[in-house]
């Protein structure tokens, strides 16, 4: 399982929110270059669809995670929690992964390259924050070939893993983490589209002039 909330930025001020992260994590952030490929299942493997996500790091090529995102968990009590939590299962594989999916009757989706940076370390969970642009490619594989799907804006995604017993605690810390954030970007579910912040202008230029200032 996981916990999970998306938002947006404008580029023009992803470097406020990096030293705003900087700020609070007390960590450096580590280059992002990620080639993603969704691949979904075919008819011969039963009505119900499967999707998995194929990633390779491109800063360290081997080995590659196999990510399968099931659904969100349902009901009155996951209404009410700000963040989502859904069924998530990750292993790690050899390339040659790729080639046993399309076996097994996989076929390729769609494929991205994300581009950015990722911010990893604990507060009340294990938080992961990445801030990426999201980059489609011109041909198949063609990670030097490709053109932004977002222009101008960059997609930030703050993730924590969980289990059943726990979600509640670590959804309550990652709220509790992401008001921090509110000034540049609003942050919800996936699949819930918040827009940008009119005033994140005003609050990265206050970041840039103090340069984060403070660890919290």
């Amino acid at each position: 399982m996981e916990c999970v909330v998306q938002g947006i930025i404008e580029t023009q001020h992803v470097e406020a929110l990096e030293i705003l992260l900087q700020g609070l994590c007390g960590v450096h952030k580590e280059h992002l270059r990620v080639h993603e490929l969704c691949l979904k299942s075919g008819p011969n493997l039963g009505h119900v669809g499967s999707e998995v996500r194929l990633l390779c790091d491109l800063e360290h090529p081997e080995p590659w995670t196999v990510k399968h995102v099931g659904g969100a968990l349902r009901g009155s009590g996951a209404e009410q929690l700000s963040v989502m939590v859904r069924n998530m299962v990750e292993s790690k594989a050899s390339k040659n992964v790729l080639r046993l999916f399309y076996t097994l009757g996989y076929k390729l989706d769609h494929e991205l390259l994300r581009v950015g940076s990722a911010f990893h370390f604990k507060r009340g969970a294990r938080i992961t924050v990445t801030v990426s642009s999201i980059n489609k490619m011109l041909k198949l594989h063609a990670i030097d070939d490709t053109v932004p799907v977002t222009l101008g804006i960059q997609v930030v995604e703050v993730t924590a893993p969980a289990t059943s017993e726990n979600y509640s605690e670590v959804a309550a810390a990652m709220s509790s983490f992401c008001e921090y954030l509110a000034p540049l970007l609003h942050l919800s579910k996936p699949g819930v589209s918040t827009g940008v912040v009119p005033t994140a202008a005003a609050a990265a230029a206050s970041l840039m002039s103090d340069g984060g200032g403070t660890t919290l």
